[in-house]
């Protein structure tokens, strides 16, 4: 079925006109997951299906201020649910106040679909795994059916079921084996760990997976997934890469261009390194200053994002920034920028100038890497980053590590970060990985037109859900 075409309208016994399909987004209250269904709504959104985007006030209005490559506002048939969630000041652990706003949305997100569902045929409910607990009530709703939205990758998905089953602690990957596989104790929380189970136990409502991937990439993964042992019979459609693919230079006027784009302008192909560790880590201050030093020694151009993670958008407490060197800024100017607000990532990416991505490894960060065609210096911090590592070095040939998660406790140094960056950026072994990443991504681009991978995996979904 192409996108615009129009769905037919049912009547229902009132007389009124009913949608065939209702689509409502429920993400998990976290800037990477929110960030993830907006742009999985950017491409439902031009079959002509209604869609409806539920999440909290604050991390929606930051997730839409941020957008890039698109405007929300402009998609007529998204709607946008916002609820206010109470501050939480009792959890310190990360994703704590996410956690806590999964389960207080149950109540508001009930009462809605209980509301959509008179509306259509069918209403689609399409969750981050991590909000099962808060869709549980669409049970009630007879023409409701959930599919599962997975934010990792499809190997993380994998491996993680390849753990719990019990299994050797080694995963191939390709062609290679990767021993002494990350324990998910050893990434997350105690608190998250029985979040993640809370939400397994509600598993059993879905109709169906969705992937922000590509069979491309991970088909291997998602086929190992449908076997007896983890989820058999089960339907999975990897609708990835969510973010867009290419990016128009006229989204903005030229004078309104971000500074950080316009200095990539005077530098020389591939050879910028942009730096950023998502939205969920704050650097000690030490650490701050050893990779600072370790930019400045590398003697590479670098663009460094460097601001407060956004874990506290829902408790309102207050972080204070770690200093950089005192003089620093001003020592490396020409050399590289200090970026402390956010960035125009994608486009940062996609500019001819940047050659190298020193990251955390999350997967949003990955996937817009990949579709960029940019290798990546490894440096995972927490939950799904230290197996995405794993795939992006070992699997897809498209990364080196910088700080190796058996390590994670200790201070990475100035010469470890040199040494990194100078591997990635100036050497044999990271050119080979940025031709490789540049294929992977001709290959992601490719999958979003008409006929590719992706394009034919989207349709079949919303074939599936108008069937």
């Amino acid at each position: 079925m192409a996108p615009n075409e129009n769905h037919h309208q049912i009547r229902n016994n009132n007389g009124q006109n009913k949608a065939q399909v209702v689509v409502v987004m429920v993400p998990f209250a976290a800037q990477g997951h929110i960030n993830q269904l907006l742009h999985l709504s950017r491409l439902i959104s031009p079959y002509n299906i209604t869609i409806h985007y539920v999440s909290t006030t604050a991390y929606t209005q930051k997730a839409k201020s941020r957008l890039h490559g698109w405007d929300s506002i402009s998609a007529a048939n998204i709607h946008f649910h916002e609820f206010h969630v109470p501050y939480v000041k009792s959890s310190s652990t990360l994703f704590g106040p996410s956690i806590e706003a999964a389960a207080y949305l149950r109540k508001p997100v009930a009462e809605l679909l209980q509301a959509l569902g008179p509306t259509a045929e069918r209403l689609v409910v399409i969750h981050d795994f991590l909000v099962s607990i808060t869709v549980q009530d669409l049970v009630l709703v007879p023409n409701a059916e959930a599919y599962t939205f997975h934010g990792v990758s499809a190997f993380h998905v994998f491996s993680y079921f390849w753990e719990i089953l019990g299994k050797p602690s080694s995963v191939f990957v390709d062609d290679g084996t990767i021993d002494e596989l990350p324990l998910i104790e050893s990434a997350f929380s105690p608190e998250f760990v029985q979040h993640i189970d809370r939400n397994l136990a509600h598993a059993n409502f879905m109709s169906g997976i969705i992937y922000d991937g590509c069979r491309s990439l991970e088909g291997k993964y998602i086929d190992l997934t449908a076997t007896k042992d983890m989820m058999p019979g089960l339907k999975q459609w990897a609708l990835g890469p969510f973010n867009p693919v290419t990016l128009t230079q006229n989204t903005v006027g030229p004078n309104q261009r971000h500074p950080c784009l316009k200095w990539l302008d005077q530098q020389a192909p591939n050879s910028v390194i942009y730096v950023s560790f998502g939205t969920t880590v704050c650097l000690v201050e030490q650490q701050v200053k050893e990779l600072a030093i370790g930019l400045e020694q590398s003697g590479q151009k670098f663009i460094w994002l460097l601001r407060d993670a956004d874990t506290q958008v829902l408790s309102q407490r207050e972080l204070n920034s770690a200093e950089l060197p005192k003089g620093y800024e001003e020592r490396v100017k020409g050399q590289g920028m200090v970026v402390k607000d956010w960035v125009p990532q994608m486009e940062i990416l996609g500019h001819p100038s940047t050659g190298g991505f020193l990251s955390h490894c999350g997967w949003n960060s990955l996937m817009e890497s990949l579709t960029m065609g940019v290798p990546v210096g490894a440096w995972p911090m927490h939950s799904d980053q230290p197996r995405n590592t794993l795939l992006i070095t070992k699997g897809l040939k498209t990364g080196l590590v910088v700080r190796d998660w058996a390590d994670r406790n200790e201070l990475v140094t100035s010469t470890t970060v040199e040494k990194g960056v100078r591997k990635l950026m100036t050497s044999k072994q990271g050119e080979e990985m940025r031709k490789m990443a540049a294929e992977l991504g001709s290959v992601l681009r490719g999958s979003m037109v008409k006929g590719g991978v992706t394009r034919m995996e989207l349709d079949s979904f919303i074939a599936h859900i108008n069937r």
